[in-house]
């Protein structure tokens, strides 16, 4: 819990209980969960917890920069932890969201034009190996 709590305070977020939990659920599941994930997978450990809780903690550590939120299918979205620059490939059969590293010649960009990048997303839609082998 100090990692998480450190990492908070790194970041001049106050480390309350329940903001530790999403963080650690976070840095445990790499599943690129759904608010929805998130609540239903802590209620048990933290029964206060609400959902509105998790929106405003995701939504928090997004503006701070701890989180991504990504936009890989047209009716989620999804959470991960802020790591290197990388891209997604969404399985279209089975909904798995699996990290890719294709090389993003892009990534060392701090501009374009003159324009501020603050972040690059990229992903790919098909049918993922598992889903291939069924």
């Amino acid at each position: 819990m100090e990692k998480y709590k450190k990492l908070l305070v790194a970041e001049n977020i106050k480390p309350t209980f329940q903001r530790i939990k999403i963080l650690q659920y976070l840095d445990h599941h790499h599943n690129h969960p759904t608010v929805d994930m998130i609540y239903e997978g802590l209620y048990d450990a933290v029964p206060t917890l609400s959902k509105t809780t998790v929106y405003n903690t995701l939504d928090l550590f997004r503006k701070s920069g701890l989180v991504n939120a990504l936009y890989i299918t047209e009716t989620e979205l999804r959470y991960e932890l802020r790591h290197q620059i990388h891209h997604h490939f969404y399985c279209r059969k089975c909904g798995r969201i699996i990290d890719v590293d294709v090389g993003c010649e892009y990534q060392d960009l701090m501009t374009i034009n003159g324009h501020k990048i603050e972040e690059i997303h990229g992903s790919f839609r098909g049918i993922c190996n598992d889903c291939l082998k069924k």
